[in-house]
């Protein structure tokens, strides 16, 4: 009644707008303090954690109860160092915006144990301002173009070139493009890249101020599609036509053709020789065609070595660095991959990798590569298995979260192991969630979103916990350096039975050079000489006899 008299009589009324509005007021006040203290001690820890060297960051991360911030660890993780130049390798100058990826993929994945060379590191610094001095519309390409009018070259040029122009898949084009830019710090080369329509817009600029893509008014584009064993204008040609003899040739010309793919011939071959490396120092412009990891031949060049040495003391990491340095998926295709990630993996206590190539379905039939499969996952115990009795898990308090990401340009893989895990509960009680991003039937060569795809789907294997790949895949390849990991290799059989071994562990991370030239060979007989006699890091692959690939020489 007290209240109600108030009210009437208007005292009431007067006072408590007055007390509302101060406490309104008041709270403000507060609050503008707090956020302002925050935002002030976040800066703080920014500043504090950060390491101008190595672009390392420690993030704190809070987020109220039933909400997540952008900053969080995809994982879940709080607090975290996110080394976002990873030890160096990558340089500073880049607009974040312009590639998400750059800086925000190391919150995606484990820390790499592998850290670049300081020697490496200053090395591509080094690289990164020759690019920028002679890259495409510098006054040095410009004067360099004009020598390609020329048969031949009168004087010196103050910048040489590598062109390298596309062969096969997307992961063919991504190892030959990292043993290209290798070749090119190796000789003091530029690296421009023909990405044509097929996959623009798939990777960001990996060098900062400049582009690494030739212009598309370059006048030797037209010869591209010529690229083939035996061209008139290859060096192997030139070999040929001069017994083999590269020092009868007077004058250099003005651009080479080099083909490095799977069928380059026994004259093309002889570009890995020593001896001819002098000769082609000479040539301002070679114009590459490959779709092969060559790097392994590299290391056995002699004139190479020492360099090669010091800018890889652990000779197993070299893919790793070169692939995390050059290529970094696009906005778009960053849009891919995270939103896969979240929707699917995210939440996951271990996320496994399954990729499966089948060169040959008939020669490989759906049943028998699935059976290669199960016992891959049961020999290697890289799943659960089912239990076949209970229709219902025991409760357990130690439950784990699995996510399998399958990729495969087929369907059924996904379909069979899918359907045995929602029918079957597994033997320990753990979850499977299985996914396949895509599957698109047959592989689409020219297709823009295609390249997309299969960009996306190397990237999300890359952030797996464990990996396995296919033999002889380079799309595998390309995953397993991403992600600095040693797969266990899937081998899959040709034929009707599986294979006791169906995928035994690599030793490498490394890709395999598939097709290396074979001047090493044992004298009077067919055998070839073990490259490990000669270099102790350089041996034949697990998954392609003829190959050859990169091994720390302390781990054999």
């Amino acid at each position: 009644m007290d209240i109600f008299q108030m009210e009437r009589s208007g005292h009431g009324s007067k006072r408590f707008p007055k007390l509302l509005v101060s406490f309104l007021i008041a709270f403000c006040l507060l609050y503008m303090v707090s956020m302002v203290y925050r935002s002030s001690t976040f800066v703080l820890i920014g500043e504090v954690a950060k390491d101008n060297g190595t672009g390392e960051v420690v993030e704190n991360v809070t987020t109220p109860s039933g909400t997540e911030s952008e900053d969080k660890h995809p994982s879940g993780t709080e607090s975290m160092v996110v080394d976002k130049l990873l030890g160096g390798l990558l340089a500073t100058g880049f607009d974040e915006e312009s590639c998400i990826s750059r800086h925000q993929a190391t919150s995606y994945r484990k820390t790499s144990p592998h850290k670049p060379s300081a020697y490496l590191v200053s090395k591509l610094r080094k690289y990164e301002d020759l690019h920028k001095r002679c890259g495409p519309n510098t006054e040095s390409y410009k004067r360099a173009l004009k020598k390609l009018s020329s048969s031949h070259i009168n004087g010196t040029t103050d910048c040489n070139y590598i062109v390298w122009t596309p062969s096969n898949g997307l992961g063919n084009r991504i190892i030959s493009m990292a043993s290209s830019f290798l070749y090119a710090v190796l000789t003091n080369r530029v690296l421009l890249v023909d990405h044509g329509t097929d996959m623009a817009g798939i990777f960001c600029e990996p060098f900062p101020n400049t582009s690494w893509l030739l212009p598309m008014d370059f006048p030797l584009t037209n010869q591209f599609y010529s690229l083939q064993p035996g061209n008139a204008h290859s060096y192997g040609h030139l070999l040929k036509i001069n017994n083999m003899n590269i020092s009868t040739v007077s004058q250099p010309p003005s651009f080479l053709h080099i083909y490095l793919a799977y069928n380059y011939d026994k004259h093309d071959k002889l570009f890995f020789q020593d001896q001819n490396q002098g000769f082609l120092q000479k040539v301002p412009w070679l114009i590459l065609k490959s779709d092969q990891y060559f790097v392994p031949y590299l290391f056995l060049i002699p004139s190479f070595q020492q360099e090669l040495g010091k800018l890889f003391p652990d000779k197993e990491t070299v893919f790793h660095h070169l692939v995390r340095y050059l290529f970094h998926p696009s906005n778009q295709a960053w849009g891919l991959i995270t939103r896969f990630y979240r929707a699917y993996l995210a939440s996951a206590d271990q996320k496994i990798g399954l990729q499966v190539r089948v060169f040959d379905r008939k020669a490989s039939p759906v049943n028998v590569v699935l059976e290669q499969i199960l016992g891959c996952i049961k020999k290697e115990k890289l799943l659960p298995q089912v239990d076949e009795q209970k229709p219902i898990a025991s409760p357990s308090k130690n439950q784990t979260l699995r996510a399998i990401t399958i990729a495969s340009l087929y369907p059924e893989y996904y379909e069979r192991i899918k359907s045995m895990y929602w029918m079957k509960p597994t033997v320990n009680g753990d979850v499977i969630g299985v996914y396949q991003p895509s599957h698109e039937e047959v592989q689409h060569f020219g297709n823009n979103i295609h390249n997309m795809k299969a960009w996306a789907e190397i990237s999300i294997l890359s952030l797996s916990d464990v990996l396995v790949t296919s033999s002889w895949s380079t799309f595998g390849y390309v995953a397993q350096g991403l992600g600095g990991l040693k797969p266990w290799i899937l081998y899959v059989p040709a034929g009707n039975q599986p294979t006791d071994q169906p995928c035994p562990r690599g030793m490498s991370m490394e890709p395999c050079f598939h097709f290396p030239p074979d001047y090493h060979r044992i004298p009077n007989t067919r055998q070839r000489l073990d490259t490990g006699s000669l270099v102790p890091h350089v041996r034949q692959c697990e998954d392609a006899s003829k190959g050859i690939k990169l091994f720390n020489a302390k781990q054999l």
